[in-house]
C-alpha cells in the first residue's frame, strides 16, 4: 500500500512537471511568433506603379525577429522570373523608393522581403499593379529614403539592382534570442529523462 501511494505521488509529480515544461514551451513559441511578424505594407492591394516614377515600399519588422538584413525582390505570378531589386538592406531602415523602367504592364505582381542566400522569406506583399509610364493618375510622395531603379524583364543571370553593403544577410543574432528555442527544448529533453529515471529507480 505504502509503496504503491509513494509511486502515485511520484506519477502524479511527473505529470505535473510535464504539464510545466509543456507550458513553458507554449510562452516560448507564442512569443516567437509574436515577434517574428515582418508585414509589408506598401505595396497595398489598392497600389499600382507607374513606369518611370519612384514608388515607396515600407514595411514594419517585430522586435525579435533575429536577423540584421534582409533582401527585396519583385515576381509576377503569372509569368516566371524575378526583379532583383535590393540586397541586404539593414533592418534600421524602414523604406525604400524603387523606380520601374520598361516593366511590362500587369496587374499581378508580388514584392518579396527575403533572405535569398538561405531561401527564407520573411513576408510577401499585397498583389499590386504595374501601368505604362503615359497611364492616367497621380503619383504618390516618394520616401525619404534611397532609391533603386529595376528595369526591363525579369533577368536570372542579373544582380540585385542596389546592394546596401557588406552584413551577416539575415543570420540570426547570437545570445538567447537565437538560441531560446534550442535551449527550452533541451531542456523539456532533461527533464524527461530524468523524470523516467526516477520512476524506474522507485
Amino acid at each position: 500500500m505504502l509503496l504503491s501511494g509513494f509511486l502515485r505521488s511520484w506519477q502524479s509529480v511527473a505529470f505535473i512537471l510535464v504539464l510545466l515544461l509543456s507550458s513553458l514551451i507554449s510562452v516560448d513559441a507564442c512569443e516567437c511568433c509574436q515577434a517574428s511578424h515582418f508585414i509589408v505594407n506598401q505595396p497595398g492591394s489598392s497600389t499600382s506603379w507607374k513606369n518611370g516614377s519612384p514608388y515607396p515600399v515600407s514595411w514594419t519588422l517585430g522586435l525579435q525577429d533575429g536577423f540584421d538584413t534582409f533582401d527585396i525582390e519583385i515576381t509576377r505570378l503569372s509569368r516566371g522570373g524575378i526583379y532583383f531589386v535590393a540586397k541586404e538592406l539593414p533592418v534600421t531602415m524602414s523604406s525604400l523608393n524603387v523606380v520601374l523602367q520598361d516593366v511590362p504592364a500587369g496587374d499581378d505582381y508580388f514584392l518579396i522581403c527575403i533572405n535569398s542566400t538561405a531561401g527564407v522569406t520573411y513576408s510577401v506583399s499585397s498583389r499590386f499593379s504595374v501601368v505604362d509610364a503615359n497611364a492616367t493618375g497621380s503619383n504618390p510622395s516618394p520616401a525619404s529614403a534611397p532609391t533603386v531603379t529595376v528595369s526591363g524583364v525579369p533577368n536570372p543571370l542579373s544582380h540585385f539592382a542596389q546592394t546596401f553593403g557588406p552584413s551577416t544577410n539575415g543570420v540570426p543574432h547570437p545570445g538567447w534570442s537565437g538560441i531560446r528555442n534550442q535551449v527550452t527544448a533541451i531542456s523539456v529533453a532533461v527533464g524527461a529523462a530524468l523524470i523516467g529515471g526516477v520512476m524506474i529507480l522507485y
